[in-house]
């Protein structure tokens, strides 16, 4: 077989001109199309990775700041719960103390009103005794009270102990100025010259008196001599009488017992102790 080279070659040109037409003209923008999406692809992956790179920071971002959010509201609220509990134990203790203030407010009233009620028995119980004394002296010793009780001071006078005798002898002896003789009353010459005589007899000597009046004695003498005194009143009488009523208000005070298996003595029933009264000397 004979082999036509001019058909080979031409057959090889025309290959080789469609290979180059088709590699201009088709595959090449095939290519370039193909490079194309590839590099759109790996913007869009890299635009992607980045956005999600970022939505993971905003993310985080987030759960830092919840997290900071939470630690602030349990921080203001654990604020808030120890201030309601601090501003509820400052109520409270005002509160008691407000209480405290009234509880000692309503005692202070009660004592000053028990020490009212005392001072105005006191006073009527004296001025009682006072008006009871004068008339019972009169009726049955035919002699007034002043008279009687000038009579009582100058024995008690004469029956002072040793001791006391000897204290106020002393400060008779030590004080230039003469001793003071207080009654309730006005003396009669009489009286005021018994007492001169007890006293002169009492410690042996002249003793110098001036005579007053003291209303406030509640009928009694007093004798007073560079700060020693011997004194007799019904104020004695009535100082164990505000004694017992005072006892009798503060027991009357104080809550019910619980009853006792022994029988106790009922303070209204119960004889009362005789009230005696005497002569006081000591330092005013």
């Amino acid at each position: 077989m004979l082999i036509d080279w001019f058909t080979v070659c031409a057959q090889a040109i025309n290959f080789l001109i469609l290979v180059w037409l088709l590699k201009h003209f088709l595959y090449k923008p095939i290519l370039s199309a193909i490079d194309a999406r590839e590099k759109g692809i790996a913007a869009q992956l890299a635009d992607a990775t980045t956005k999600k790179a970022e939505a993971q920071k905003e993310h985080e971002e987030f759960q830092s700041k919840n997290k900071a959010w939470d630690e602030q509201r349990s921080a203001l609220l654990g604020k808030a719960t120890d201030e309601a509990k601090t501003q509820k134990d400052h109520l409270i203790d005002e509160a008691h103390k407000q209480a405290a203030s009234l509880r000692a407010a309503q005692a202070v009233a009660l004592q000053n009103d028990q020490q009212r009620l005392t001072t105005q028995m006191i006073h009527l119980t004296k001025d009682e005794v006072f008006d009871i004394t004068r008339k019972a002296l009169a009726d049955l010793a035919t002699v007034s009270l002043e008279e009687r009780m000038g009579e009582v001071f100058t024995r008690r006078l004469r029956e002072m102990d040793p001791k006391s005798k000897g204290a106020l002898g002393d400060s008779l002896k030590s004080d230039s100025n003469p001793a003071v003789v207080r009654s309730t009353f006005a003396l009669p010459d009489n009286q005021k010259a018994a007492v001169q005589n007890a006293l002169n007899e009492t410690f042996s000597t002249e003793v110098r008196l001036r005579f007053e009046t003291a209303p406030e004695t509640i009928c009694g003498i007093e004798l007073s001599a560079n700060g020693q005194k011997v004194a007799w009143s019904i104020a004695d009488y009535l100082a164990t009488l505000d004694q017992k009523v005072g006892t009798l208000l503060a027991a009357e005070a104080k809550p019910v017992a619980k009853p006792s298996s022994k029988p106790e003595t009922n303070p209204k029933t119960a004889p009362a102790a005789p009230v005696e009264a005497a002569v006081h000397v000591g330092a005013k």
